[in-house]
């Protein structure tokens, strides 16, 4: 019978195996969960928007076990199709895959079997548009970015995000059984916001994704060209954040997300004057920025939903 667990690289013949506890913490480090936190950031609150206000807190539970799983599956099989990459990357070489604490197939079934868990738990928790919804996230992530665009083009992380974007449909399908203009209002935000997200991190790691062939733009363009890009995608983002206060919130939200788009906006056309200029920028102080921007603004639609 296969073991769970991989010997590491260099364990001694014969020395003790890992325990019950680092065997589980390797599974749990498959899914990424400080990612899949993220993503739930913006499920909770979207739910309550889709209610008008509070919403069942046993269909809160529910979707969000199963967007976790979901998000794990996808996780989980992401890294075992990146486990080459991984493996010569400094940010992710403490991955499981990439030290052998979990073997290629195990991580396998427990990617795939995530993913079986979450379409059928959030099938019989919610509706089948939300478990259908889910499906086509782990799809889309696994098949479409990780196996297509990641390595073949440096928009890789524009269109691959949409996979992150699904949460709020997810979160506004098991409370409506439908999806609206709100829904994809919030979809486009996280959209756009997902490139000044994410490059700010990559412009920090160009030579581990240079190292490992991946063509994240700050690998294949200037920094000026990539923070001229995080620039335009954030303009992008604030006004679509902004979009959904004549659509579907109040004052609170409308104002909240004004205030909260021009300090993001700021951030970023700084990040730009400061490369135009030639000064040493810290481009990760916009990635520390944009979780921030994300939470605030979500909290301001939970907020607005509760009080409208």
């Amino acid at each position: 019978m296969t073991s769970l667990v991989a010997a590491p690289v260099g364990q001694a013949q014969g020395s003790r195996p890992p325990g019950l506890r680092s065997t589980l913490g390797a599974y749990l480090a498959l899914t990424k969960p400080r990612i899949i936190e993220l993503l739930l950031v913006s499920t909770v609150p979207t739910m309550f928007l889709a209610a008008g206000g509070l919403p069942s807190l046993w269909l809160v539970l529910a979707t969000l076990v199963g967007g976790s799983l979901a998000a794990g599956s996808a996780n989980a099989l992401n890294c075992y199709f990146d486990r080459d990459i991984d493996e010569v990357m400094v940010r992710t070489s403490r991955r499981p895959l990439a030290r052998h604490t979990v073997t290629p197939r195990n991580a396998l079934i427990f990617g795939l079997a995530l993913g079986v868990a979450a379409v059928a738990f959030l099938w019989a928790t919610t509706n089948a548009l939300a478990a259908g919804l889910a499906l086509a996230a782990i799809l889309f992530y696994v098949c479409v970015y990780t196996l297509v665009l990641k390595r073949r083009t440096p928009q890789n992380i524009v269109w691959g995000g949409a996979a992150g974007c699904m949460p709020v449909l997810i979160g506004w399908a098991a409370v409506t059984n439908s999806l609206s203009w709100a829904a994809l209002v919030l979809f486009a935000v996280i959209f756009f916001w997902t490139p000044p997200h994410y490059w700010p991190l990559a412009m920090k790691f160009r030579d581990d994704y240079a190292r490992a062939g991946v063509p994240m733009l700050p690998v294949v363009a200037t920094q000026l060209t990539v923070a001229r890009q995080i620039v335009a995608y954030s303009w992008a983002m604030v006004a679509a954040s902004v979009l959904l206060w004549p659509l579907a919130t109040g004052w609170v939200y409308g104002l909240g997300a004004i205030g909260l788009g021009a300090v993001f906006l700021v951030g970023a056309h700084r990040l730009e004057r400061g490369i135009a200029h030639g000064r040493k920028v810290k481009p990760m102080t916009l990635f520390h920025l944009s979780i921030q921007y994300l939470t605030f603004l979500f909290l301001l639609v939970a907020v607005d939903a509760l009080v409208f």
